[in-house]
């Protein structure tokens, strides 16, 4: 049960973030979600960092669970291991995340140590992830490998797209998609730890009922010819 429910935090996470995005976006007006970061939401200043911030500890919670469960249900199969540790280690390191500045203090030259960091963490999870979704991958059938890797190589496709913005948002000029194909980008994160979630809650619905089968047959197996007296 405790394992069900673990791997249930993983499609929670999902969708408690997809939820945020559309949530909390609403609360800033003029926020444009087709041409703004989804970093802009918890950026220094902005209206909507404390909301986005304490759903964040939620998310973050939720996945460090589901990275939990992953690495108790691995057993032999090592890569899975690896993978619920780095889940874990993603979801730990999120909850230090630098937040950048707003557009115009960026555009004023207000840049500060914590920009840089913010990037820093960016690509440091990234490849994080990428890593656990390859062990993961190598853990199970060859559909869900191929799957990973399309999830991975698309991944990287609309990072390049996206990383061509950032001078123009830097300089505080129209970014018009912007918002549009990060959000795509993290679509693909969040669809892969849902699906892997399901995955696994199937595995352990299928391996409880083998389970009680075989309970139920060593129930009633005979456990031996009866003696009869002569």
């Amino acid at each position: 049960m405790l394992r069900k429910t673990l791997f249930a935090c993983g499609v929670l996470s999902s969708l408690l973030y997809a939820a945020m995005n559309v949530v909390v976006a609403s609360q800033w007006p003029g926020y444009s979600s087709f041409s703004q970061t989804v970093s802009e939401l918890s950026a220094i200043d902005a209206p909507t960092r404390p909301l986005w911030v304490s759903l964040g500890f939620v998310y973050g919670t939720l996945l460090f669970a589901f990275g939990w469960g992953v690495w108790r249900s691995a057993a032999p199969r090592r890569p899975l291991r690896i993978a619920g540790a780095l889940l874990m280690g993603y979801a730990l390191f999120g909850f230090f995340w630098p937040p950048m500045h707003l557009r115009p203090v960026l555009a004023a030259g207000g840049a500060t140590l914590t920009d840089t960091l913010h990037i820093v963490w960016t690509a440091v999870s990234a490849v994080v992830l990428v890593v656990a979704m390859s062990c993961a991958a190598a853990a199970f059938s060859t559909r869900f490998r191929v799957y990973s890797i399309a999830s991975i190589v698309l991944m990287l496709l609309f990072g390049c797209v996206t990383g061509t913005y950032v001078a123009a948002m830097q300089a505080n000029l129209p970014t018009p998609g912007l918002g549009v194909w990060e959000r795509v980008l993290i679509g693909f994160q969040m669809l892969w730890i849902a699906v892997l979630a399901t995955m696994l809650l199937r595995t352990q619905a299928a391996d409880a009922a083998a389970h009680d089968r075989e309970a139920g047959l060593k129930a009633g197996r005979p456990r031996g010819p009866a003696f009869v007296p002569r």
